[in-house]
């Protein structure tokens, strides 16, 4: 890989990572596109370390508090009904289902999964998703002629069952094409909770996920020598740096608009896909990983 490649690939996921759109896949068309070896799951997973400092510098009040919320209720029990002591529990329950399914479907994720059709489909199939959840999100907050707005829930409405269901949602994204972000705010919207509100749990719930995912395919590198360190870090660095802006402007977006600009990219960008690999101008599946 050369400096140029991880100079792009790195603002490609920092610009993508939080956006409903899969940094994943386009870090694979990116590649596809400009006729270089895919950067492979190993890649994506080290420079996702990047993006994930962000929401921690972003959201690192919010962190803060859980953490020493979550460490105080392991001994105090009147501590165990502080929202933020429950908050910590419900980001762990949530990240369970990603870990067992990562874990099992490993060889899949880095071989089967990254072929460009299922790429495709997965970004029509999940952008119809969102749009469906944001029209019933919009529905709800603007009422109709003959009905009443209708109050959405917060984060302080979060219970057990809806963070598996958003654990469930998010272990979706482990497909290149369905998108962290998309799942699994599309999911909180379907439950009846606040764009912002799905959008923050979102980012915190991946948290554990993607930084537990860095850190063992980085342990795996090392052991490895397909890895080129130098434009992988910096990557990760450029993730970093565009993650954050992304992160900012995303935040402001989501309190006024809606997702449907996202949902019609997704789908004509899955069109284009189908229809360059179905013509033979782009083949579905990758080339040998960059090293």
């Amino acid at each position: 890989m050369s400096w140029f490649e991880s100079l792009i690939l790195g603002l490609v996921q920092g610009l993508t990572e939080f956006l409903p759109v899969s940094s994943s896949a386009h870090l694979r068309l990116t590649a596809a596109f400009a006729g270089w070896k895919d950067p492979g799951a190993a890649f994506t997973a080290i420079t996702q370390i990047g993006t994930e400092s962000a929401v921690l510098i972003y959201f690192r009040r919010d962190i803060g508090r859980i953490i020493s919320a979550w460490t105080r209720s392991l001994f105090d029990r009147e501590m165990r009904k502080n929202h933020d002591a429950q908050m910590g529990w419900l980001v762990i329950v949530g990240s369970i289902p990603i870990g067992v399914l990562g874990l099992l479907f490993k060889d899949q994720i880095e071989g089967p999964f990254r072929d460009l059709r299922i790429t495709a489909t997965m970004l029509i199939v999940v952008g119809v998703v969102i749009g469906v959840a944001d029209r019933l999100a919009a529905r709800d907050e603007t009422g109709g002629r003959h009905r009443a707005p209708k109050q959405r829930k917060t984060l302080e409405n979060l219970g057990v069952k809806d963070g598996l269901v958003y654990g469930l949602c998010q272990s979706a994204a482990l497909i290149p094409g369905v998108s962290r972000s998309g799942a699994t705010i599309s999911g909180g919207l379907f439950m009846g909770y606040r764009r912002e509100a799905a959008a923050r749990y979102s980012f915190l719930l991946a948290i554990p996920a993607v930084l537990a995912s860095g850190l063992f395919e980085t342990k795996d590198a090392l052991e490895s020598d397909h890895v080129a360190w130098g434009p992988t870090l910096f990557a990760t660095v450029i993730a970093f740096a565009s993650g954050y802006a992304v992160i900012a402007w995303f935040m402001k977006f989501i309190s006024t608009k809606s997702f449907m600009p996202f949902v019609w990219y997704r789908i004509a960008l899955g069109i284009v896909i189908i229809g360059l690999v179905t013509a033979g101008v782009l083949s579905p599946h990758a080339a040998e990983s960059a090293g």
